[in-house]
């Protein structure tokens, strides 16, 4: 589970600075978007069209843009905006129907390029619903994005052309309920998604919702549905059956081998929940298990070390004690990165790209307040975050800094006990959580944050003093940034090496580590995201 994981909107910088969020931070992240560049479209690389099928443009039609660019609004038709027929959305009574919550995220993501857990954050403030229809329009909306390209798979076997693409996302979350959530009725998911579409003023589509629909139903109770075949193209398998854009299946293929890669592309974590730790400042381990105990919480340690997980614990961003900051959220894998540091009392340390600054937070509270943690991030209004946090923990050593992490600094050479370069990635270690990441992947922007994270190290590096430490970690699965990144970075500064004591890795992690470098895989290591994290010793 990522750090903080619930996002805000994001900020679109204007200063001409490449952003270095990382997609990986969370709930009170407000990172920029990593992978798109202006002009670009998100849900495909340069000649290559995920959703296409044999040549055809299915979801296009001529002067049809399925896509916003400047000046273009698909979401309009005759001079209105379908979502706000009837009353429904901004400037109109608010919606409680969870299945139009679901499909106005939905197209908020694929038609105008929203981070999911913000477009969906978003729908769910502007609705009046119940516990549980969250819960239902939370499903629907997660259900249909993860499993984009196998539900574009068997729509394309009844519907050779999408008329518009409100109708492709009517179908999609249909579909999402039909075949892949057993709780509810076909005869409901079809009835509610024709009502839809004529609530939606798309009346002359009724009948093609409703007989693919059906279509779609007798084909697969006669097991007739038409799947790819894995001998023919086993990538291709892959990537259709797990909804994972080929080009990243092979990659990982190359990196992990076939049968590692299928574990990794179809990885579905067994239950949801969310990661906390005490304000070490505040309380210890036992006062905080009996905190959470006397709350009623149902918890479990773990693998981390001051970690816990909490099922159906409710909207903790929201909880008076976390606004008065006896607790924190973050992922298991985050609080990793953050303790390979073995920050101490009175060091001093740079942890460059920090926002949201959960690491920064438990170096901090590690310290007990002693020392100084130097917070750098590049845009102000994330150093805002920072200091809010500050506040709302009482970490007074805490030192956040608008600095590009890329621009030397000359006044903090060797002067650092520990830096930690969390490096802006790809954040595939991520996308269990944050499933809109996969679909924009593309290997030039792999290359882009490959130099990027090249360029902080060889700054950052600098400022570690003589014996001092230096961290790498990435929210990422990739060897090129990762594994290759660290081999390039030792070979060209031969003063570090790494650091192969494991003593600060949980006993149940220290036989994954390889080198001083630890690959963390979700799939092979229950309740923690993809991460990996390297240390490297300066020579004294």
């Amino acid at each position: 589970m990522s750090e903080e994981r619930r996002e805000k909107k994001p900020f679109r910088p204007n200063d001409g600075k490449k952003p270095y969020s990382k997609p990986g931070e969370g709930k009170e992240s407000r990172g920029n978007r990593p992978f798109r560049k202006d002009g670009e479209k998100p849900f495909h690389k340069d000649g290559d069209k995920p959703f296409r099928k044999d040549g055809e443009k299915p979801f296009r039609r001529d002067g049809d843009r399925p896509f916003r660019k400047d000046g273009d609004k698909p979401f309009r038709k005759d001079g209105a905006r379908p979502f706000n027929k009837g009353g429904h959305g901004p400037g109109g009574k608010k919606p409680a129907d969870p299945r139009r919550v679901a499909l106005n995220a939905l197209c908020d993501v694929t038609m105008a390029d929203a981070y999911a857990g913000i477009a969906l954050n978003k729908r769910l403030k502007e609705a009046e619903l119940t516990p549980e229809d969250k819960r239902l329009a939370t499903s629907i909306f997660y259900t249909a994005l993860e499993n984009r390209m196998r539900i574009e798979h068997l729509l394309g076997q009844f519907v050779a052309h999408m008329p518009e693409p409100i109708v492709r996302e009517v179908l999609h979350l249909a579909t999402a309920q039909i075949i892949f959530m057993d709780r509810i009725p076909d005869h409901a998911a079809v009835d509610e998604a024709v009502n839809q579409i004529k609530r939606l003023g798309r009346e002359q589509y009724a009948a093609l919702v409703n007989g693919t629909l059906r279509n779609l139903i007798r084909a697969r109770d006669a097991q007739e549905l038409k799947e790819p075949v894995r001998e023919e193209n086993p990538t291709r398998y892959l990537s259709i059956m797990n909804s994972v854009p080929e080009t990243l299946v092979a990659r990982l293929i190359q990196a992990y081998g076939e049968e590692e890669a299928e574990k990794i592309v179809s990885y579905k974590p067994a239950e949801h929940w969310e990661n906390v730790r005490p304000n070490l400042m505040e309380m210890d381990d036992a006062a905080f298990e009996k905190y959470m105990t006397d709350r009623g919480w149902t918890w479990e340690k773990g693998t981390a070390a001051h970690s816990y997980r909490l099922l159906k614990a409710g909207d903790l961003a929201g909880d008076e004690d976390f606004k008065k900051g006896l607790f924190s959220i973050q992922g298991e894998s985050s609080m990793l990165a953050a303790q390979a540091v073995c920050a101490k009392p009175g060091m001093n340390i740079v942890d460059a790209c920090a926002a949201p600054g959960g690491k920064s937070a438990l170096m901090c509270e590690m310290m007990q307040g002693t020392g100084r943690v130097y917070a750098y991030e590049l845009h102000e209004h994330r150093v805002e975050l920072l200091k809010s946090m500050g506040t709302r923990l009482r970490i007074y050593n805490l030192r956040p800094v608008i600095a590009d992490a890329t621009v030397f600094r000359p006044e903090n050479e060797g002067r650092m006990n520990a830096v930690l370069v969390d490096a802006p990635c790809s954040g595939l270690g991520v996308m269990g959580d944050k499933p809109d990441l996969k679909y924009r992947m593309r290997d030039e922007k792999v290359s882009e944050l490959a130099e990027t994270q090249k360029k902080l190290l060889d700054t950052c590096s600098q400022y570690v003093q003589p014996g001092g430490l230096l961290v790498y970690s990435t929210c990422t699965l990739l060897p090129e940034e990762n594994q290759d990144q660290v081999k390039a970075f030792l070979e060209s500064h031969p003063e570090f090496s790494l650091e192969t004591d494991v003593s600060w890795l949980p006993e149940a992690l220290r036989s994954q580590a390889e080198n001083g470098m630890i690959q963390l895989l979700p799939h092979r290591h229950e309740g923690l995201d993809g991460f990996f994290i390297a240390r490297m010793r300066r020579a004294r």
